[in-house]
């Protein structure tokens, strides 16, 4: 289980597939509903020591280790003691700090590695409908003779995304993390090594549509880029402060529907700049290409470096 955020991919193992070929590659965690590891935290002194539970009976967690529980109940300890568990929040707070320390030192690897091979990357993040692939199947239709692209779709379940990228050329792998509801800096360094990302190119990440979790994932990214649409409240910046704090950019998409809905601009980049105000905006629309060409000139800038 995720301890940031909850959810639990170990029940659909994250899938990795390039359109076309005929298997998917599977990642999944050491997880075994009937035997697996846990670590205990004892007071002040913490340490981990491996066991198997077998789930077909209750037992007490206040126990000493020597002697036997009723039930099928094994133990294997690397020394005797007793004691009891805590169960207080701050083992959460730790397990947390753990996941995300571990994933920001594989983003940092992931940086290294794109500086090095002078990959661009970009985390497009949104909450779903937001017109995320749509905006990516026009950029690179409008880019790909004068931009290398690569794409990882990142969705729960699915190639509808990919199979969309696909038809524009663009070499693309689709992450499909199960109930996993965000990406993160392992699963961009593998489905980059399976894309073989090649050296002076722009990878974009579209990560799963969410606006809370995959704030607090550094892919390793060189930019941010969260797109909100007019059809969605004004008020998104308040509502998810973490997910525009954490971004570079804000594209504000479908601004042909602006006539048809009750949106103000510039009442949610009042509130988005109240986040961050480092935020840079574009506003445009992916379906009728109002306003691309801003965003067109700003990619092509990045990519030269």
């Amino acid at each position: 289980m995720c301890n940031t955020c909850g959810c639990d991919p170990h029940d659909h193992p994250t899938k990795y597939t390039i359109p076309g070929q005929k298997h998917a590659h599977e990642h999944g965690h050491d997880h075994d509903h009937e035997h697996h590891s846990h670590e205990h935290i004892h007071g002040d002194n913490s340490h981990v020591h491996p066991h198997t539970h077998s789930h077909g009976h209750q037992h007490p967690h206040d126990h000493d280790h020597g002697h036997s529980h009723e039930g099928q109940h094994e133990h294997e300890h690397t020394h005797y003691h007793s004691h009891d568990h805590d169960h207080s929040n701050s083992k959460v707070v730790q397990l947390e700090q753990d996941v995300l320390g571990k994933n920001n030192l594989l983003a940092e690897r992931n940086r290294g590695y794109f500086e090095a091979k002078h990959i661009f990357a970009l985390n497009l993040v949104s909450s779903p409908g937001s017109g995320k692939t749509t905006l990516l199947e026009k950029t690179i239709a409008a880019l790909k003779n004068e931009i290398n692209f690569y794409v990882i779709e990142g969705d729960q379940q699915t190639l509808n995304d990919a199979n969309r990228i696909q038809a524009t050329g663009a070499p693309v792998i689709q992450i499909n993390t199960g109930n996993g509801c965000h990406l993160d800096a392992d699963m961009v360094n593998k489905a980059v090594k399976q894309l073989e990302v090649a050296d002076n190119s722009l990878l974009i990440i579209e990560n799963v549509g969410n606006l809370v979790c995959p704030a607090m994932f550094d892919l390793g990214e060189n930019k941010r880029v969260v797109v909100i649409s007019v059809t969605e409240g004004e008020d998104k910046p308040l509502k998810y402060p973490g997910m525009f704090h954490s971004s570079d950019i804000c594209i504000i998409n479908k601004t042909d529907l602006l006539p048809y809905v009750d949106f103000n601009v510039e009442k949610v980049r009042e509130y988005a700049l109240q986040v961050n105000h480092h935020l840079q905006f574009f506003e445009l629309s992916a379906t009728t290409g109002e306003g691309m060409t801003t965003w067109f000139e700003w990619l092509k800038k990045q990519v030269a470096g």
